[in-house]
């Protein structure tokens, strides 16, 4: 009978640790989204994937001479999700690349889906080479805002 028992209290535990993990899991799955980026009308797009996985993209306007107002998207080249700890690098899009290091926080929103809800809270660098492969960090800290789910579900419908 003791034996059992212990077995019993195993299979218990064990099922409690994966709800746990199932529960981590859906939590940082939900801070998949679109969040403002620097300027009015720019955004990152991060997708948190069902094994932890980070995919995204940072969707900006260029500042450079032949790209001005152009909408430029910039792939995630690498990012990794560790708890609520964010990191991510983008591709170089015209001499051009940011990195981020920092954390998702809860926001101001009071319900999943309103805006601000998630807020990517860190430091964005942003990496600017010229034509003779110099290259210029500007390090911002930032506080991008999660967008409201209908405005990501609308702009995502007019694609």
């Amino acid at each position: 009978m003791l034996a059992l028992a212990l077995g019993a209290g195993a299979v218990g535990a064990t099922s409690a640790v994966q709800e746990t993990a199932a529960k981590d899991a859906a939590s940082t799955q939900s801070y998949s989204g679109m969040y403002a980026f620097l300027k009015e009308g720019e955004f990152v797009q991060v997708t948190v994937e069902d094994d932890g996985h980070v995919t995204g993209f940072v969707s900006r306007f260029g500042d450079g001479d032949n790209d001005k107002g152009a909408f430029l998207d910039q792939f995630f080249k690498t990012a990794k999700l560790d708890g609520n700890k964010l990191n991510f690098t983008t591709d170089i899009v015209h001499g051009v690349s940011f990195d981020f290091k920092g954390t998702v926080e809860r926001g101001e929103g009071k319900n999943p889906g309103d805006e601000g809800y998630f807020v990517l809270q860190g430091t964005l660098i942003e990496n600017a080479s010229d034509v003779n492969k110099k290259v210029t960090s500007h390090s911002h800290d930032v506080a991008l805002k999660m967008f409201p789910e209908d405005a990501s579900s609308d702009s995502a419908a007019k694609k």
